[in-house]
């Protein structure tokens, strides 16, 4: 092991992430020092391409590796640090970082949400000491995970909803404030940098998805598997919808969003939601992130800042090794396992869009469907009508079970008049008019 007086780390990647942890410690080593004690040296970064230029300055005594034995067996490194993403290689690194007893800090979010239960065995069988820390898997720069594991402990989480990929709202602020069309809001978003170049994580919704799990385990103790939780990206928004919206005094965000019912069951989806514009995450725009956090204690809990980008996590990564330096520990990074339900199914008042063929009797014929599965329609929207083709109108319900709703669109789907699949979303809040 590295002197005592030292903590001596190892860094998986060394792109935008890896490149700003380098920098940061650079810039403020003194401070930590002082700080913790302790001198935090880079001693190793392992990359693909060793030739490749970099925009960081490689600290005195640190190497460009490309071998990832390079680090997991060099005993003097303390702490692995994962920024390389991915869940294959990754994992391999992770696990076998802790079996030879490096702490590890990671900012994937992907590799958790697929491997929480069995990081966590692996923690749970491990008498080495070793540390587990993720702090910039969830919302980027935002504490999040560190107030989960310190803030609530003596609190109970009754509901979470949140704007947790920055990508998508960046595009959903774009087709809103700006009128961009969603292909025209993708390109602006691919330009700056915030959209992949395949953008499906993102706008799928899986993204966000990954990261509602992890806040599910924190706030209820429950590993639910990630294909269990309703997702919905935002691929079939279009103009109209942000119209009818602001029809109705609002706008649409990508939300995450698990709520706690009287029974103590949980449920949890990821869809675009219809949000008011006095909501406090109606005014989160650009590529921000926003969680609210509504407990017995604390009431409303609200977190916003930068959810991505090079030093907003880097930022959180340097927090997690300066944890470790500190000697801070933590046994159970993932809080105490719970035996709370999960349940695919949940209630809300929900916006529907339906596009459609001119026909005598299109109103009577939904009012019909929506009766005939004991759903409650408060409004009716329609714009006038510029384009055949784009005719489309809204309906508003009253609140309802989702699995009713779903019953609804596949009997509306099957009418002559209805062109292609219904669009919908819920909306956030209950008493959304008051």
């Amino acid at each position: 092991m590295a002197d005592s007086d030292t903590i001596t780390l190892g860094i998986f990647g060394g792109g935008t992430v890896g490149g700003g942890i380098v920098d940061i410690i650079s810039k403020k080593e003194s401070y930590f020092h002082a700080l913790t004690g302790k001198h935090i040296k880079v001693r190793k970064v392992c990359v693909r391409d060793a030739d490749k230029s970099r925009d960081f300055e490689l600290p005195e005594g640190c190497s460009i590796v490309t071998s990832y034995d390079e680090i997991l067996n060099d005993d003097e490194i303390d702490v692995a640090v994962e920024v390389m993403g991915g869940t294959t290689d990754a994992k391999d690194v992770v696990v076998s970082a802790l079996q030879k007893g490096k702490s590890v800090v990671t900012a994937n979010k992907a590799l958790i949400a697929k491997d929480l239960p069995e990081i966590e065995k692996l923690l749970g069988s491990l008498t080495n000491g070793v540390e587990f820390r993720y702090e910039a898997a969830v919302c980027g720069g935002i504490p999040i995970i560190r107030s989960m594991q310190s803030d609530f402990v003596g609190d109970n989480v009754n509901f979470m909803s949140g704007i947790i990929n920055g990508c998508t709202n960046f595009m959903l602020t774009a087709m809103d404030r700006d009128k961009k069309s969603y292909d025209e809001a993708l390109d602006q978003a691919s330009k700056l940098g915030y959209a992949e170049a395949d953008p499906t994580l993102d706008v799928g919704g899986f993204d966000a998805r990954s990261k509602l799990k992890i806040l599910m385990r924190l706030a209820y103790g429950m590993n639910v598997d990630e294909n269990e939780i309703s997702c919905r990206g935002i691929t079939e928004l279009t103009k109209i919808d942000f119209e009818y919206a602001k029809m109705l005094g609002g706008t649409i965000k990508l939300l995450g969003v698990a709520e706690k019912n009287e029974k103590g069951e949980v449920s949890a989806f990821v869809s675009p939601c219809y949000v008011t514009n006095d909501d406090p995450l109606s005014s989160v725009n650009g590529a921000t992130n926003a969680i609210e956090i509504v407990s017995d204690n604390l009431v409303s809990s609200i977190y916003i800042g930068q959810g991505a980008g090079r030093y907003p996590t880097a930022n959180s990564c340097i927090n997690d090794i300066v944890a470790l330096a500190k000697g801070d520990t933590n046994p159970l990074p993932f809080n105490p396992a719970s035996e709370t339900k999960f349940i695919n199914n949940y209630s809300s008042v929900f916006f529907l869009r339906l596009n459609y063929r001119d026909k005598v009797g299109i109103t009577r014929q939904v009012g019909e469907v929506c009766e005939k599965h004991n759903v409650s329609i408060h409004s009716i929207l329609q714009n006038p009508v510029a384009k055949t083709q784009d005719a489309a109108f809204a309906i508003v319900t009253e609140k309802v079970e989702y699995a009713s709703l779903l019953k609804v669109l596949a009997d509306i789907e099957a009418l002559d008049w209805c062109k292609g699949k219904p669009f919908y979303m819920p909306v956030l809040r209950e008493n959304w008019q008051s």
